[in-house]
């Protein structure tokens, strides 16, 4: 045994010689920085693949482009249902962890995000630990495996801000939240519209075909939706298995109705999105 043992070794360090020599392979060195600690370095170990511009302090920081530190879909939320201040919040996908950190900010008491993407899920620690966020706990794992579990803790505040369409089981995600969330839920996300799709030659080939379902109940209509090429691009966080399911705007709103959530508030409805059709709202329970 020691000898096929000390062969494999042997074997495997010549390989990775020949693909060093090769320049197909890095050295451990390589792994390793020498300029002085900084912000911005670890912001480049996930160099290309940010989508967030950071905030003050760190707005010279080399990130990404979009300003989701300073969302005003997010600001919205929070002056509509007066504030989160000593809120318990569940947010799914945080992405980068810019929501979570503009609800920090507005005074939750504590945030649970939770972010299946493996690469976003680093990018939300690197933020937590350069911004000093105190009241946020980022899971990394499948959210409707979380929310799945019974019995789980309740939040006052729900936030899916980028998922409902990714989701193959849309209805599912939707009826569960509203079990978890007791005061409110914030939705943003794309919808299905055949018109407004067929006009929109960037979208109109990703999204064909449809399927009835039924989710405990509830019947609705599901639009496969494939990712195609993007799911190679840098920074994908779309689902796995290559495509999602979209719902109309309207099976979103009955869907959260028939779950309990009736109570509706619509905003940022842009019908002429280039990525589909998109809404916010805000759910409460019916009284």
């Amino acid at each position: 045994m020691k000898w096929l043992l000390s062969q494999r070794i042997g074997w495997e360090i010549r390989v990775r010689t020949v693909l060093y020599r090769l320049g197909l392979s890095k050295t451990t060195d390589a792994h390793y920085l020498t300029s002085y600690p900084s912000p911005q370095n670890a912001v480049d170990i996930l160099q290309g693949e940010w989508r967030s511009r950071l905030p003050d302090p760190l707005a010279q920081v080399k990130a990404g482009p979009l300003s989701l530190f300073e969302d005003g879909r997010i600001a919205w939320l929070v002056e509509q249902i007066g504030g989160v201040e000593g809120m318990t919040v569940l947010e799914l996908g945080p992405l980068e962890g810019a929501h979570s950190y503009m609800l920090e900010q507005a005074g939750a008491k504590c945030i649970t995000a939770i972010e299946a993407n493996s690469q976003a899920y680093l990018k939300c620690l690197i933020v937590k630990e350069l911004l000093e966020l105190k009241k946020i706990r980022f899971l990394c794992g499948d959210f409707v495996a979380y929310l799945r579990e019974e019995p789980g803790p309740l939040f006052d505040l729900g936030v899916a801000s980028g998922v409902l369409y990714h989701m193959k089981n849309p209805a599912e995600l939707l009826a569960l939240l509203t079990k978890r969330c007791q005061r409110s839920l914030f939705l943003w996300t794309h919808y299905y519209d055949e018109a407004l799709i067929a006009k929109n030659p960037r979208m109109a080939h990703k999204l064909t075909g449809s399927v009835p379902a039924t989710y405990q109940g509830f019947e609705h209509t599901l639009y496969r939706h494939d990712y195609q090429e993007a799911k190679y691009m840098p920074g994908f966080s779309g689902a796995g298995g290559g495509y999602s399911h979209w719902m109309t705007r309207d099976d979103i709103l009955n869907c959260l109705t028939f779950f309990g959530f009736g109570d509706i508030q619509i905003g940022f409805d842009d019908p002429d999105s280039k990525n589909g059709p998109s809404f916010a709202l805000i759910a409460r329970p019916q009284q």
